[in-house]
């Protein structure tokens, strides 16, 4: 029975039992615990409308280790080009016979508008500054591993929260696993509404880092940056970047992580980035597991649990039309 049901659009919507459930079966998949031709006969569709590394390939490589066939969909060669909304991008794509759509998209809320439309499976791969749950997903088991739990564990977040799918996903999901989760970062990044969110919010880098286990560095999204809403990125380093004095104020022992790519010498030191005490690549490596996990959860089954389509806003119609998304 499929974890996740239908589509996978936040970490915001699951429980904690779905997401340690998709922890586990992220490790059966990276100790080679699925099977090969699981997904024989799917198709996967790689969506993204925004320039991606990490996440784009571990998505093709996860799909094609399960068996299935990808597409790597171009909106720059597209008819995207000619006016094609996201959503009739969507229907086309299923009518081809995709049966997922992993799909970013710089506006937030885009997956959440195409899984109402489509039957075929959606997984948001980062929407605009709202999500990117398998980021989220991929940072959990990163931490799992490297202590075992996450539960009762201190996570600093410093960085760009206002630009951030990143630091949203990681607040929902360490805080339903357990976590202590504290959000960092320079008042004009750091938006009120974070607030309501499980977590605690600081300005003051040295309070973020006391009693941390775990420090995560968000990437400073320069091509967001034309706000000005910090002075320069050396004042940014200057203040909140983690450097090998700054990590003395967490626990000992504490672990650094980044989602990347990295900005060295902004958000973290070349020291600190390649330290013994970085997650860095071992976030990267445990990419591919967690979305191998998430493609097998929705499309192993040979016959997926139907997606409900519910009736569309006149709203929706006019933003799917919009060119936009």
């Amino acid at each position: 029975m499929s974890i996740l049901g239908g589509h996978l659009l936040g970490l915001e919507y699951l429980s904690p039992g779905q997401i340690a459930n998709l922890l586990d079966l992220a490790e059966q998949a990276a100790s080679g615990g699925l099977p090969t031709d699981a997904l024989r006969g799917r198709v996967v569709a790689n969506v993204f409308y925004e320039p991606s590394t990490r996440t784009r390939t571990s998505f093709e490589l996860a799909a094609r280790r399960l068996g299935a066939e990808v597409v790597n969909f171009d909106p720059e060669r597209s008819s995207v080009q000619k006016g094609e909304s996201l959503v009739d991008t969507a229907l086309t794509l299923e009518a081809m016979g995709v049966d997922a759509v992993v799909l970013r998209h710089p506006s937030s809320g885009a997956p959440h508008l195409v899984s109402r439309h489509v039957r075929c499976r959606v997984v948001n791969a980062g929407d605009g500054m709202h999500e990117h749950p398998t980021q989220g997903l991929v940072d959990l088991l990163t931490v799992r591993r490297a202590f075992g739990r996450v539960a009762g564990l201190r996570v600093a977040v410093v960085g760009d929260m206002l630009h951030s799918r990143v630091a949203r996903s990681a607040a929902w999901g360490f805080s339903k696993l357990g976590a202590q989760v504290v959000l960092c970062g320079p008042p004009t990044l750091v938006p009120r509404e974070l607030e309501a969110l499980p977590v605690a919010v600081t300005h003051r880098l040295e309070e973020a880092l006391e009693g941390a286990d775990v420090v995560m560095a968000l990437r400073m999204q320069t091509e967001r940056q034309l706000g000005g809403f910090v002075p320069s990125l050396g004042e940014y380093h200057r203040l909140y970047g983690l450097t090998p004095d700054r990590l003395r104020l967490a626990r000992p022992g504490a672990l650094v992580m980044h989602p990347g790519p990295m900005n060295l010498g902004v958000e973290v030191t070349p020291e600190v980035a390649y330290a013994e005490r970085s997650l860095v690549l071992q976030q990267v490596a445990c990419g591919v597991a967690v979305r191998m996990a998430v493609l097998y959860d929705l499309l192993a089954s040979p016959e997926p649990t139907p997606v409900e389509l519910r009736p569309v806003s006149r709203f929706e119609l006019a933003l799917s039309g919009s060119g936009r998304v």
